[in-house]
């Protein structure tokens, strides 16, 4: 491995998941201005849309929940195409 081609300064961070609220904790280089306690600790949080926790390739569930509303927009915007006149 090179040195000095990577960071020196990673920290514990928080990765919270929004659409269902799980949270983990790794080490990151990331840089965030919110916060999160846990456990009496407050970490620097990171929000993700989507994890491994909520990812339905890891869940084995088939419906995936996407919090902008980005699925049912095309949906809708789509669905007369397929119709025959």
């Amino acid at each position: 491995m090179k040195s000095g081609i990577h960071p020196e300064s990673y920290r514990p961070v928080a990765f919270k998941d929004m659409s269902n609220g799980d949270t983990f904790i790794s080490r990151s280089t990331v840089n965030t201005k919110e916060t999160i306690d846990i456990d009496g600790v407050t970490y620097p949080v990171v929000k993700l849309d989507i994890s491994s926790s909520s990812h339905p390739f890891y869940t084995s569930k088939s419906k995936l929940v996407d919090t902008a509303g980005r699925v049912d927009k095309f949906m809708n915007r789509y669905a007369k195409r397929g119709e025959k006149k």
